[in-house]
């Protein structure tokens, strides 16, 4: 299902307020010791420290933004974001490729169909001999994604754009799982959409122009894969051990859930890497560091402690941070809307009130945005959402068309003929922000004469057993819940919230995320031409038309795009936050000469 792991991790960084979600976007800059002021100093270890692991070492398949902090320091891609504190980090640059294609300079096709890409000369492997990267590895790259053992989780992204994709994708979930069988396969089975022109050139074939295919190239499961690399199955540990680096640095050791140790990649030149300045020498990560803990180390200087790998700093202690102006705190913008209440469309319940429109407009009239956002940190780190689209995403455009108006939500109500409502809501009872935002829109709709009834859920249960089985919404079991989402790429990603929460029966669990089984010919006929619009600008046209659309039909009720929180030592410098990572760019943070681990 696209996305669903990202979902259901969006939604658990509600549970504590502020801890990592899983995309997330945004800028927001350091200061203080974290600039990029001064002489970089090479040299020394980079300590991290976590709580938790990467959900896989395998650049193909890794859906995690730990994963992709992960794979920074090893895995490059055609396109990917820069840390650079003078441009916007959620724009692609140039990495393994050695321009962004246009139609200018000859790399989109007339017709918008065909990309065709140089890579960049020196870019190797860490093989022996070292070799170069090749165009060929880029076509062995994104077969991987479809493999039967752990194929990439946002396959629909790309399922039906990348010619014979899909059928490619069909094959490869009938062969054996087996690394011999996996070669064969990748090896022997081609590709259409995607094919080695030369060994420095590629080419990408879709069904339709899309203008957001250059930052939908920016996610990891685009990244390019040695032949090595099917010695072993996909998303192994072995295969974690083993994969060779194309980055400046490798992995010399990775023990899941304990720790990752990373050092210089000899066959890794600078000068055919415009991304990463790799200043420090070897990279240290433990992940079996409590949130509090890591916090505390940070903050007073031991010597093993220099950044954060997948934990920020603790909800209780962001207040304080944020007060005293902490030079080594930063809060980053992202591209989500999380949490946000979503209607479930499809609910029997009340003679079936809720397919009404005017009932879903009446709620959202009813519950008062400001009164969530306190119980779940305040408007600092949660900004207001009254829309789909965050504003940096192209197609937003502001609108508020649901103002808190207890008033006019009783008239929709009357008007509708449902002046009374009894609903369940569901909610994860041992999440202390999902607990309070349910308790908050409690007491807001009573005041509408909106009964609400809670339906508490373990968090193991909340996606699996709950919304992401439709019968359960249609059976009624529950009627409003809370649910969180987040782009897959930045800027051009509208495609990346309508296509999964939005577009009807393709939307549906268990593929999509439309928990609330929402379906409106209108919004669709707009999503379809938004993806099909042949400039950026007409896309964004649409998909604020799209919105306009979705907000009208009230399926759903947003409520911020809430900022992320990291936090480095005193002395770390250069630490330019990365939204797709979540964290700032170990790759390009320098220590203080007496500091280096």
């Amino acid at each position: 299902m696209a996305r669903r792991r990202l979902a259901a991790l969006s939604l658990a960084a509600v549970a504590s307020i502020l801890t990592l979600a899983a995309c997330s976007n945004g800028g927001g800059t350091p200061s203080g010791s974290g600039g990029s002021a001064g002489t970089p100093v090479t040299g020394g270890t980079l300590n991290m420290l976590g709580a938790g692991d990467v959900d896989y070492m395998d650049p193909n398949v890794s859906y995690y933004s730990i994963g992709y902090l992960n794979l920074r320091m090893w895995s490059r891609q055609l396109f990917t974001y820069p840390a650079d504190p003078n441009s916007d980090n959620t724009k692609p640059v140039a990495d393994l490729a050695t321009d962004i294609p246009t139609a200018a300079n000859g790399g989109i096709s007339s017709d918008g169909k065909t990309y065709t890409i140089k890579l960049r000369p020196g870019a190797k492997w860490s093989t022996t001999p070292a070799r170069q990267v090749t165009a060929a590895d880029m076509v062995r790259g994104v077969k991987r994604t479809a493999n039967p053992v752990q194929p990439f989780g946002g396959i629909p992204d790309f399922a039906n754009l990348i010619v014979g994709y899909k059928a490619f994708a069909d094959g490869f979930a009938k062969v054996a799982k087996s690394p011999a069988a996996i070669e064969a396969y990748i090896e022997k089975t081609p590709l259409p959409g995607v094919v080695a022109k030369d060994d420095t050139t590629v080419e990408f074939h879709l069904t339709q122009p899309a203008t957001y295919f250059v930052d939908m190239l920016t996610l990891p499961a685009f990244s390019p894969a040695p032949i090595e690399a099917l010695k072993y199955l996909p998303a192994s540990t072995e295969l974690g051990n083993h994969y060779p680096s194309d980055g400046p640095y490798k992995v010399d050791s990775w023990v899941p859930t304990k720790s990752i140790t990373y050092t210089r990649n000899p066959a890794w030149d600078a000068a055919s890497d415009p991304v990463r300045k790799a200043y420090v020498d070897k990279i240290v990560v433990n992940e079996t560091v409590s949130q509090d803990s890591i916090q505390q180390q940070l903050q007073t200087g031991t010597p093993t402690a220099d950044l954060e790998f997948d934990v920020g700093p603790p909800p209780s202690q962001l207040p304080a941070l944020i007060s005293k102006k902490d030079p080594n705190l930063n809060l980053g913008m992202t591209a989500s809307s999380n949490p946000y209440v979503v209607y479930n469309t499809a609910s029997p319940n009340n003679n079936k009130a809720l397919a009404n429109v005017k009932v879903r407009q009446a709620i959202s009239y009813a519950i008062n945005r400001d009164n969530v956002l306190q119980v779940l940190g305040g408007k600092t780190i949660n900004p207001p959402l009254t829309h789909v689209l965050p504003d940096n995403i192209v197609g937003s455009k502001q609108i508020d068309p649901y103002p808190y108006n207890v008033d006019k939500a009783k008239q929709l109500l009357t008007e509708a003929g449902f002046p009374h409502l009894t609903l369940k809501f569901l909610y994860r009872n041992a999440s202390e922000g999902s607990s309070k935002a349910f308790q908050t829109i409690q007491q807001d709709l009573s005041k509408a004469g909106i009964n609400v009834v809670g339906v508490p859920s373990p968090n193991a249960d909340f996606y699996v057993k709950y919304l992401q089985v439709p019968s359960v919404a249609r059976r009624g079991v529950w009627d409003l819940s809370l649910a969180g989402w987040g782009a897959d790429w930045y800027g051009n990603a509208a495609l990346s919230f309508f296509n999964p929460l939005f577009s009807g029966d393709p939307s549906f669990p268990p593929i999509g995320s439309n928990f609330g089984l929402y379906n409106s010919p209108a919004t669709n006929n707009l999503i379809d031409q938004a993806v099909k619009a042949p400039t950026e600008d007409q896309a964004s046209g649409l998909w604020a038309q799209a919105d306009a659309q979705v907000m009208a039909d009230a399926p759903f009720f947003p409520l911020t795009n809430p900022k992320n929180a990291n936090y480095h030592a005193a002395q770390v410098h250069n630490a330019n936050y990365v939204p797709a990572m979540q964290m700032f760019d170990p790759t390009n943070v320098w220590l203080d000469k007496d500091k280096q681990g």
